[in-house]
């Protein structure tokens, strides 16, 4: 049960973060989890057994356990295909994921327009990525400045991230340009000395809360789902009328 018990300490500790998110979540909910690696499969239905849990990726990205084990779908997609990949569950999700995705993608307008389009009417989004601010940000191992991470692409932009939410008739619930909760962010302070003459981040993701890394947002499509689905949906035969 350590993948639940930080979880618990996560949600406790960011109260507007992922495993908060999920938290939050309706019992039963269809999840979509939109670059699903470093375990999430594993620690998602450790924490909600009772979601439908599908995870999408390009890759099995630091994966201590084989994703299908836990996931009740998991998709593999050529990079290329990925906003199409997503496109296929349009109206479909009670919610959808999205954690430090967006930059990783070679087409994020198209893969965030395909993760809204994929809500259904009630459902749920959550996005993380890193602040604008991440490029001037000192250089850390583990990743602090945008450019630690080779594998990044694209630097999200806040303002047209948020255009792009609205436009497509979503309702704001929460947002943070540079989330800094403050259990961590104090003790990324206290750390930061050591931190910073080492060169490399301090414990449980307080150097990233100290410096605001992340941009988070909470939104949702308003309404609420007035059609079950049939049982070729994500849900199955299960599916219900909200």
């Amino acid at each position: 049960m350590i993948g639940f018990n930080a979880n618990v300490a996560n949600r406790l500790l960011k109260r507007r973060g992922k495993y908060a998110f999920i938290a939050s979540l309706k019992p039963g909910a269809c999840v979509l989890d939109v670059g699903c690696g470093n375990n999430s499969p594993r620690r998602f239905k450790l924490q909600r057994p009772d979601c439908r849990y599908i995870g999408i990726d390009v890759e099995n990205y630091r994966q201590a356990d084989h994703p299908e084990s836990f996931a009740d779908e998991y998709i593999l997609s050529d990079p290329a295909e990925f906003a199409a990949a997503i496109e296929r569950f349009r109206g479909q999700m009670d919610a959808v994921i999205s954690c430090h995705n967006l930059e990783h993608c070679n087409a994020p307008e198209a893969v965030l327009k395909a993760m809204v389009d994929s809500l259904c009417p009630g459902a749920k989004l959550y996005l993380c990525f890193p602040a604008e601010a991440s490029v001037r940000f000192p250089h850390r191992a583990g990743g602090l400045n945008f450019f630690d991470n080779p594998t990044h692409k694209t630097l999200p932009r806040w303002q047209e991230t948020i255009s792009t939410l609205r436009r497509m008739g979503l309702r704001i619930d929460f947002l943070a340009q540079r989330y800094r909760p403050v259990p961590l962010a104090i003790l990324g302070l206290l750390l930061e000395p050591f931190a910073a003459l080492l060169k490399r981040n301090a414990i449980a993701g307080s150097t990233w809360a100290l410096y605001g890394l992340e941009s988070v947002i909470w939104s949702s499509r308003p309404g609420a789902r007035a059609v079950a689905f049939g049982s070729g949906s994500p849900r199955g035969a299960a599916d219900r009328t909200a």
